[in-house]
């Protein structure tokens, strides 16, 4: 029997359509750029929000209604949400999904206890990804909600919570990879600091860097081929974090020797939080040839904590589909709706006007940034504004073939530096309101 009996396959009817379970800018098959939307947009539904996510804050209990788990706990529970997920992502369309371990899976009172749990779930992931076609974009382990890692998991003060961190990772790994997941990230959620008072930092660096060096050596060992990723956050379950904002993970990458093996999967709302704004993380990470994936939420501006709202910005979607199609787009990773529908919405419905209106407003600022793109406007005006770097002076600096006294020299020679031209900020703004 059906989760959800009165919702069809979502389809495209277009921007004039009124039918809120229907996508109005998203066609799947439409070509930009000389490829699909699907091909450009590698949509993927996490399933700890999807599946997990009741509702609950500090404040108050679960609000959401899910028919199909009434009466059911533990195992039980985890199995029944499997086929409702997948009915979900088909009718959705989505291609891609994304989960956590202990999501797909409920802890068991042992490590080999868990181990089988997942076990049981994954013989049913492989089954509807068969069925329905939908693959996995990437799995990751839950290595901060169990209290064993209330001091961190790669980064504790206890090396037994190292080693069960590792033991876990391992298993989140194979199964990564008997799943076909194309890759596999860390989001170190208790991988920081409450208080520097109790705390060697960098002995909690040198061992975090020795489990991801771990984990490239295993995903060797057993022939996985996915990307790995890191996603970085300033806060939030702890005071700071080791993957503060992307230049802090890249950094850490670099000091480490891991920045071969990894790439970032960045997030909105964790960008926000590091006082930066998504479009920033991103070039970033593009400067270091490191943006590997995203997860499309935002948060509210209002409120300082990470909210994981669906994203509704045209403006967001269109500058984060700038930056993808910059590098030319996804080679790997794609968008993913790590964003949970309102405790106030709690309708099984819900979740899917949520996922069609983040599909569709990233459809939209994909077809706006590839008319931006082909107007050209803007990137001549960027090109020009650098025009002084691409002959004479500019240029033998670039090429390292000046120094502090040549440039001394050269500027005692000619008195004064050129005029600096307007940065015309709200020429841009205006034009990029063309588009939008």
């Amino acid at each position: 029997m059906p989760a959800f009996p009165n919702i069809g396959k979502i389809a495209f009817e277009g921007p004039k359509s009124k039918n809120p379970l229907a996508f109005k800018h998203y066609d799947a098959g439409e070509i930009v750029e000389g490829r699909t939307m699907a091909a450009h947009l590698r949509f993927s539904v996490v399933y700890w929000h999807t599946m997990c996510g009741n509702g609950t804050d500090m404040f108050g209990w679960g609000t959401a209604v899910r028919p199909w788990e009434k009466g059911l706990s533990g195992l039980d529970l985890a199995k029944a949400r499997v086929p409702v997920f997948f009915e979900f992502c088909e009718k959705l369309g989505a291609p891609y999904y994304a989960f956590h371990d202990r999501d797909v899976a409920p802890h068991g009172k042992t490590l080999s206890e868990s181990n089988k749990h997942l076990d049981t779930i994954v013989k049913l992931l492989k089954q509807q990804q068969k069925r329905t076609g939908v693959k996995l974009l990437w799995g990751t382990a839950q290595l901060f909600a169990h209290p064993r890692y209330c001091h961190g998991a790669a980064t504790s003060c206890n090396a037994d919570v190292f080693a069960f961190a590792a033991a876990q990772v391992k298993k989140a790994l194979e199964v990564t990879h008997e799943l076909g997941g194309e890759g596999y990230t860390f989001w170190g959620g208790r991988e920081g600091y409450s208080t520097l008072w109790n705390t060697n930092m960098k002995r909690e660096l040198d061992n975090l860097g020795r489990f991801l060096h771990m984990a490239v050596d295993y995903a060797k060992a057993i022939g996985f081929k996915g990307q790995f990723y890191i996603e970085p956050k300033p806060k939030e379950p702890t005071k700071h974090q080791y993957d503060s904002d992307a230049a802090a993970c890249l950094n850490f990458l670099r000091e480490y020797g891991l920045l071969k093996h990894f790439k970032l999967n960045l997030e909105t709302n964790h960008a926000t939080l590091a006082g930066h704004t998504m479009q920033h993380d991103m070039q970033v990470a593009l400067g270091a040839k490191a943006l590997g994936s995203i997860d499309a939420n935002t948060g509210d501006e209002l409120l300082g904590w990470d909210t994981d709202q669906f994203p509704t910005s045209i403006y967001l979607t269109t500058q984060c589909m700038l930056e993808i199609m910059k590098m030319g787009g996804f080679t790997t990773g794609g968008v993913n709706f790590d964003a949970k529908v309102r405790r106030e919405s709690f309708e099984p419905e819900d979740l899917f006007h949520a996922h069609i209106g983040g599909m569709d407003a990233f459809a939209r600022g994909l077809k706006i940034a590839a008319a931006i793109r082909k107007d050209g406007r803007l990137a001549t005006f960027v090109k020009n504004r650098y025009r002084s770097w691409d002959t004479g002076l500019g240029r033998e600096i670039e090429k390292g073939k000046a120094s502090f006294k040549s440039l001394e020299a050269y500027m005692l020679k000619k008195g004064e530096t050129e005029a600096n031209e307007s940065g015309r900020q709200e020429f841009l703004e205006n034009l990029i309101n063309e588009f939008i």
